[in-house]
């Protein structure tokens, strides 16, 4: 029995603020996910917008895919396309919101085979929560509800007949027109990887499962000399000598940075802010922390941890480290658990045990 997929990309994506449908997502969008989902129908008809035509041209799917205009509803958009495919009806056909672009193919399945056994699948989850109306009278028996989803699966030539029937009157729902004009609907097992992207919180929600891990490293030393304060983490240290540098010589944090950009591939810290550019010239290199985290948030990304070793004869750091990460902490905007700071001595060894330079080492943890 043949099965035709109608994947909806006609949304406006008002309450997102963008397309939320073309916006990448862990290296592809929303369309290419659903898109691949669908790849298991035999014919692939797909309603969009002028925004998302672009984009589902250029996923390549390996099975026929005709294009349609999205409607000015939900429903119109389905119509659309129920009505393209120019009378090759498939036994079944499976209706799917592109901005569900993460229900399971077990769900998919599920909600076909019930299609062709029942004449309906719908995939749904139970309702969790205690409903009520708005008008405070008793909750409704949550035992008797469920949330619907998508895949909405139907015999092809009965969902169509619905949708004529309905008219003006198209619902937002499937499932609701096949119940008006057909009869009963069978609920099939969805999955909460199934949920709508529609707010912000949808799309922080869909980023996490998606996030590909970036991992930075980053590496700086200074010398050290007289007439100069010691600062690391942003924390003067009482010390004879200082780091000499264009900027307050912070490697704790020069070396965090480095490893921050390094994973967010945004160059480095001497790209960013020159040595050269007398804008920096003893600048705190909170300041420039503060920055390179506004390039992060800029670019999407979340710091999950950040490690620094810094590494120096003396003078004894463990105890300015509370603060030090604080201040990393507060100016990542990230809580303090996220932060690690060690510190080690070479034994005497090198230009850092004869007590010449500090240097760091860093790691750095994105998504």
């Amino acid at each position: 029995m043949s099965v035709i997929g109608i994947l909806l990309c006609g949304g406006s994506s008002q309450r997102m603020g963008f397309n939320k449908l073309t916006a990448p997502l862990g290296g592809r969008t929303a369309i290419e996910y659903s898109m691949r989902l669908m790849a298991c129908c035999d014919r692939l008809i797909i309603a969009v917008t002028d925004d998302a035509r672009a984009a589902v041209e250029r996923v390549p799917l390996g099975i026929p895919v005709t294009l349609c205009d999205g409607g000015a509803t939900r429903g119109q958009s389905v119509l659309n396309a129920l009505r393209a495919s120019h009378g090759q009806w498939g036994d079944v056909v499976a209706i799917h919101d592109a901005a569900r672009c993460f229900q399971t193919a077990e769900a998919f399945d599920t909600a076909v085979q019930s299609a062709r056994k029942n004449g309906s699948g719908v995939a749904s989850l139970p309702m969790t929560d205690s409903v009520f109306q708005r008008d405070g009278s008793a909750p409704l028996d949550r035992a008797s509800l469920v949330c619907t989803q998508t895949p909405q699966a139907f015999r092809f030539e009965e969902i169509l007949s619905a949708y004529e029937q309905a008219g003006d009157q198209i619902a937002t729902d499937d499932a609701a027109l096949y119940a008006r004009f057909i009869g009963p609907v069978t609920f099939t097992p969805g999955d909460p990887r199934g949920r709508k992207l529609t707010t912000p919180a949808d799309w922080a929600w869909a980023r996490s499962l998606v996030a590909l891990p970036r991992t930075g490293t980053g590496f700086d030393t200074h010398v050290l000399g007289k007439g100069r304060k010691l600062i690391l983490g942003g924390v003067e240290i009482p010390f004879e000598k200082g780091l000499i540098a264009h900027s307050d010589g912070d490697v704790l944090l020069h070396a965090l940075m480095d490893a921050l950009l390094g994973a967010a591939s945004l160059g480095d810290i001497g790209h960013l802010f020159p040595d050269k550019d007398p804008r920096y010239e003893n600048i705190s290199s909170r300041v420039l922390l503060r920055e390179v985290a506004r390039c992060l948030r800029e670019k999407g990304l979340t710091v999950t941890h950040v490690d620094v070793t810094v590494i120096a004869q003396r003078p004894k750091l463990a105890p300015f480290f509370p603060q030090a990460r604080q201040n990393i902490a507060d100016d990542l905007n990230i809580p303090l658990d996220r932060v690690s700071l060690k510190a080690t001595t070479t034994e005497g060894m090198n230009d850092e045990g004869r007590g010449l330079c500090i240097s760091a080492q860093a790691i750095a943890n994105l998504i």
